[in-house]
């Protein structure tokens, strides 16, 4: 086959996803050098597409990057006012005072925002200093040279949907180059992903690990709305199933966020987040606050949770991860934009300095320091021991212990050093002959709802003639080894429905529905077998969350 040609764009910097570690970067960037050539690349039809609303930030990390944001019209108003932390039962729940939580988990000073209007926000400040910034640019791969990564594939779409080669319609794309190449996909991005595995980067770290945070925003009578007020649960209906909790953020408008986050590390392969997620809006204080309202928008994605421990190496030769693709999330606070931001911050710091120094293409170790060393650190070092605390010995653990420890961190202290994570998410999948299956209710269509029907307020759209960015390594493995041993749990594990298994015995087949996939990353994940590999979408598609 003839070697594809492409045409080629020179930049200094190449940014690779338009959320807050992105942006940040390209803003600092043009802040240190007006002159400096930077391009930012997002899969989305938009900036913010990928992005549902919903968030409570930490403003430090915009503090940092623009210190005069609040009288630059940012779409960020409601600050907290009220924090409240509930342990639920089946019908009831115990309020948890906020007087023994640590210093950290205050939410005094934080403002519930749609980070999709944020980052919106942020690419007209990016843009109004010269970025270019290029929505619907689907990155499909690296390029490398001599070792380095150099630039990336972009914008190629046009491959036939069985062989994947080039197809009558087909659009090469275009090679976009830099000095330094920053990926900001977010969570298990495919070329960060990539990156990983290639420079073995992981190695040292503890394995990843994830949680699957599923997301409505209900519009609500506005004699229950109570603009400013933050609520975390934790408890019902998961119990002792899986690790995991929920939100709700009383935005402006009468709107509410309403969230849930399921750990993936959970070993019965019959449970079915989504629908723990249907089932916890039947709780007596959640029916009741949406009692008489309507959703508008539903989406989902995968969420980092190993924390400092499984941070790996963020810089090999030409290349930098950010943000959520190296993990930057703080679990018990529930919050990443804020580090996002100050990643991206830092390495634009690191690639100013190196290329001024006349320097391209090597690692950016001074990004890496900054990381390692400065308010990032900070920031995960006090809550490191929670997530594996709560993986090993249950809620009851987590709670107590690690709220003793985040206490003691507070000065400098801690009860437990540094604890591990175990295996991997996948690997934490039990068998299903030693599970029974769950009986869960069946949606009402007025406070539950049925994935795809969900799916449909995510706005979803992929082209049908595009090729499939799932992709199975070995298409025998679902029906031949993941049915017997784990009853398939992709039927159940993704928050879309993207995955069906048809017919039983010897006439059962395994069906993909790609175009229903909202870009969570779960199957990636949660795959016992590690047979699916998500991959960026030649073609875009996607989520359009909407602009609200």
């Amino acid at each position: 086959m003839t070697a594809i040609q492409r045409e080629k764009m020179d930049y200094d910097v190449v940014i690779v996803g338009a959320g807050p570690a992105g942006l940040s970067a390209a803003i600092r960037l043009k802040q240190l050098d007006p002159d400096r050539s930077v391009v930012v690349l997002e899969k989305g039809s938009e900036v913010g597409a990928h992005i549902l609303s919903g968030a409570v930030l930490d403003p430090c990390g915009l503090d940092a990057l623009l210190p005069d944001w609040r009288s630059m019209d940012a779409p960020i108003k409601t600050e907290v006012k009220e924090d409240n932390f509930y342990l639920l039962g089946p019908a009831g729940k115990i309020r948890i005072p906020n007087w023994p939580m640590p210093p950290l988990m205050t939410n005094h000073g934080n403002y519930i925002v749609s980070m999709a209007n944020v980052c919106r926000w942020m690419a007209g400040v990016a843009e109004g200093l010269g970025v270019e910034i290029f929505p619907g640019m689907a990155c499909s791969e690296l390029v490398y040279e001599d070792g380095k990564v150099v630039g990336v594939v972009a914008g190629e779409f046009g491959r036939d949907p069985e062989t994947r080669e080039p197809g009558p319609s087909y659009e090469p794309g275009m090679e976009l180059r830099g000095k330094y190449v920053f990926l900001s996909e977010g969570v298990r991005g495919s070329l960060a992903k990539e990156v990983i595995a290639r420079y073995e980067l992981s190695k040292g770290h503890c394995p990843q690990k994830f949680g699957l945070g599923m997301k409505e925003i209900w519009e609500i009578d506005p004699a229950k709305h109570r603009e400013g007020t933050v609520t975390h649960t934790m408890g019902w209906p998961l119990g002792k199933n899986a690790g995991g909790g929920s939100f709700i953020y009383h935005l402006e408008n009468n709107q509410v966020y309403i969230g849930f986050v399921v750990h993936l590390n959970y070993e019965n392969p019959y449970l079915y987040p989504y629908m723990e997620f249907q089932r916890f809006k039947h709780h007596p204080m959640v029916a009741e606050l949406l009692k008489g309202g309507k959703r508008v928008a539903y989406g989902a994605r995968a969420i980092s949770e190993g924390g400092w421990q499984s941070i790996p190496k963020m810089v090999a030769a030409g290349v930098a991860l950010l943000g959520c693709s190296a993990g930057l999330v703080n679990v018990p606070r529930i919050k990443g934009n804020h580090n996002a931001m100050l990643s991206g911050k830092a390495a634009a710091e690191a690639a100013h300095a190196a290329i001024t120094a006349g320097r391209a293409g090597d690692e950016l170790n001074a990004y890496e320091a900054e990381v390692r060393s400065g308010p990032i650190a900070r920031d995960l070092k006090k809550v490191r021991n929670v997530k594996p605390l709560w993986s090993k010995f249950g809620l009851t653990a987590s709670l107590m212990g690690g709220g003793l420890d985040m206490w003691l961190n507070t000065i400098g202290l801690t009860a437990f050093g540094t604890l591990r994570h175990g295996k991997s998410d996948a690997a934490a999948t039990g068998l299903a002959k030693d599970f029974q299956p769950i009986d869960y209710p069946k949606p009402d269509g007025k406070l539950s709802f049925d994935r795809l029907t969900n799916v449909a307020f995510s706005f979803t759209n992929h082209d049908e003639n595009q090729p499939a960015h799932l992709v199975l390594k070995d298409p025998s493995v679902p029906i031949a080894v993941n049915l017997p041993k784990y009853a398939e749990p992709a039927q159940r594990y993704c928050p879309a429905g993207v995955y069906e298994v048809l017919g039983e015995g010897q006439d059962a087949t395994f069906r993909i529905n790609f175009q229903n996939c909202v870009h969570c990353k779960t199957c990636d994940i949660k795959d016992p077998s590690q047979n699916i590999n998500w991959t960026t979408p030649q073609g875009g598609g996607g989520p359009n969350y909407p602009n609200m």
